[in-house]
This record gives C-alpha cells, sequence and structure tokens, in this order.
C-alpha cells in the first residue's frame, strides 16, 4: 500500500524514471507537488491524475 503522500525519489521509483525527471515534471506543472519546510511532495491523487492524462494523450 502506498501513502497518501510520496516523495520525489518514490514517484520516480513508481513511475521507474529519474527523480530528475520528476522535477521536471513538477517544473513544467505537469505533476502536481507541495512544499513541506524544504521537502517536496506529491499526494496520490496527483500522481494517478497525472498518470490518467498520459495515458489519455497516448491512447489519442
Amino acid at each position: 500500500m502506498t501513502p497518501a503522500v510520496l516523495n520525489v525519489d518514490q514517484v520516480a521509483a513508481l513511475l521507474g524514471i529519474s527523480r530528475w525527471k520528476v522535477y521536471d515534471l513538477i517544473r513544467s506543472r505537469e505533476l502536481a507537488s507541495f512544499t513541506v519546510g524544504r521537502c517536496r511532495r506529491i499526494s496520490e491523487s496527483a500522481l494517478d491524475a497525472y498518470i490518467s492524462l498520459r495515458t489519455e494523450q497516448e491512447a489519442a
């Protein structure tokens, strides 16, 4: 079971991409995130929304 909030390394591992690519997705606003102190966090719902969007784009 994944936690409701993930860090960048966890998202990278789940998507099979580098942590730098996760930061690129955050910078381009393709993947929503927020900070807690100095730590970047991604909600499970934001990750699901990103995956759904990419899946729809690939299917079109």
